[in-house]
């Protein structure tokens, strides 16, 4: 291993986020965060996805709208806190399961129609970003769908930048590819990109 490889957020400090702040991205107050969960949902092409997997759902807030175009919406966050919250908001919601998981160490048996990795993949290092990527393409079918949404400016204590997460999975696009890529742009600071695994 490269010991001058920035190293993934543990779930320490995200632990430490939520205890100074309840809300600490101003997911369920902020027009920036309603405006690109509008366009995140706009984006997705299908009115309904059987089995969904959510990587990183904090405090639910994507969940709950995320779940209407869902049969099943499988929700995770390394935080129990988060987590904690997000069960108040989606209570009324069966088709949500949530669960303390921590990807690429940890992630579900399965194939899922759609994959949602919002805001997440700048917290992993570049390894883990390669590892978690291998496990997303595994449990895609062929057609199931892959949405990345984040921030792109840089953050100095994360060990990846919005862009650098894209450009990877961008580069898993081609004729011979295991992605091909249906849909991408960019808004003020995050950008959003729709895959949709190849079958090859």
């Amino acid at each position: 291993m490269n010991i001058n490889q920035p190293a993934t957020l543990n779930p320490e400090y995200f632990d430490g986020v939520y205890r100074a702040s309840d809300d600490p991205w101003a997911f369920a107050s902020s027009p920036y965060e309603r405006a690109k969960y509008a366009d995140t949902l706009a984006t997705l092409p299908r009115p309904h996805y059987g089995r969904a997997f959510e990587i990183g759902c904090s405090i639910g807030v994507l969940t709950a709208q995320l779940a209407s175009r869902c049969g099943h919406l499988l929700s995770v966050d390394v935080s129990e806190a988060a987590l904690a919250q997000a069960r108040q908001r989606c209570a009324a919601l069966p088709q949500v399961e949530l669960r303390k998981l921590q990807v690429p160490n940890e992630f579900p048996h399965g194939k899922f129609d759609l994959i949602l990795l919002s805001e997440v993949g700048y917290y992993w290092s570049p390894a883990d970003l390669a590892r978690a990527a291998d496990q997303l393409l595994a449990a895609l079918p062929p057609g199931g769908q892959l949405l990345l949404v984040h921030w792109t400016p840089v953050v100095p204590d994360y060990p990846q930048t919005g862009d650098e997460v894209h450009d990877f999975f961008l580069q898993k696009t081609g004729p011979q590819g295991p992605l091909k890529h249906l849909h991408g742009h960019r808004a003020d600071k995050y950008r959003l990109d729709l895959f949709e695994a190849s079958g090859l």
